[in-house]
C-alpha cells in the first residue's frame, strides 16, 4: 500500500548537514529541474523534500533561497513566473497548511498550465501517515502524488510517482527525468 511521509520522517531525514548541501544553490535558477512549491509555514519540511528530489535525479528551486526576490509583487511574480516556465518539473509539498497560503493556488496554476498535469506532482505529508486533511482541496485531487510504496514484484519500498486515475505508479527518479 502506497503511503505519504510523515512530518517525522521528513525531519529526520533533514538533518542540518544534509540541508546545507542542498539549500547551499537552491535558489539558483542555472539548471534546475524541479520547481518546489511549499508553504512558508512549512518550510522545516523544505530541506528534506529538496534532498530527496535531489538524491532520485532532480536539481530542486527553491523560491525562499532566491535572492532575486524581494518585497516588489509584481517582480516576485514575474521572477516565478520564469522559473516556473524554466523547471521541467513542478513538485508541491503540501500538508495541512497549505490550505492557509495564498501563493500556492497561484504557483500551482502556473504549474499546471505550463507543465500540464504530466509533469506536475504533489509531495503530500502530515503528522501522521493517515491523516488526510491536506487533501481538504478538491483541485489537488487532479495531480499525482509522490508516495512511498512497493512495485509489484519488489522486493522493497521505494519513492514513487502514484498516478492513481490509472492505478498505475512510476519510479520518482524515471518521473524526474522524463
Amino acid at each position: 500500500m502506497a503511503e505519504f511521509l510523515s512530518y517525522q520522517t521528513l525531519r529526520n531525514i533533514s538533518s542540518e548537514a544534509r540541508a546545507q548541501v542542498v539549500f547551499k544553490s537552491a535558489g539558483d535558477v542555472r539548471n534546475k529541474t524541479v520547481f518546489l512549491s511549499h508553504s512558508s509555514a512549512d518550510h522545516d519540511l523544505v530541506p528534506a523534500v529538496a534532498l530527496i528530489l535531489e538524491n532520485h535525479g532532480g536539481r530542486v528551486y527553491v523560491d525562499e533561497r532566491d535572492g532575486q526576490l524581494g518585497s516588489d509583487l509584481f517582480a516576485t511574480a514575474e521572477r516565478l513566473r520564469s522559473v516556473v516556465k524554466a523547471c521541467e518539473k513542478f513538485v508541491l509539498l503540501v500538508t495541512p497548511r497549505t490550505k492557509d497560503s495564498a501563493w500556492i493556488p497561484w504557483e500551482l496554476g502556473l504549474g499546471d498550465g505550463e507543465k500540464r498535469p504530466h509533469n506536475v506532482a504533489l509531495f503530500p505529508s502530515a503528522e501522521s501517515t493517515y491523516d488526510k486533511s491536506w487533501s481538504e482541496r478538491e483541485y489537488l485531487g487532479l495531480y499525482d502524488r509522490i508516495v512511498w510504496g512497493r512495485f509489484t514484484g519488489s522486493a522493497r519500498d521505494e519513492l514513487m510517482v502514484l498516478k492513481f486515475r490509472e492505478n498505475s505508479a512510476v519510479r520518482l527518479a524515471e518521473w524526474l527525468v522524463r
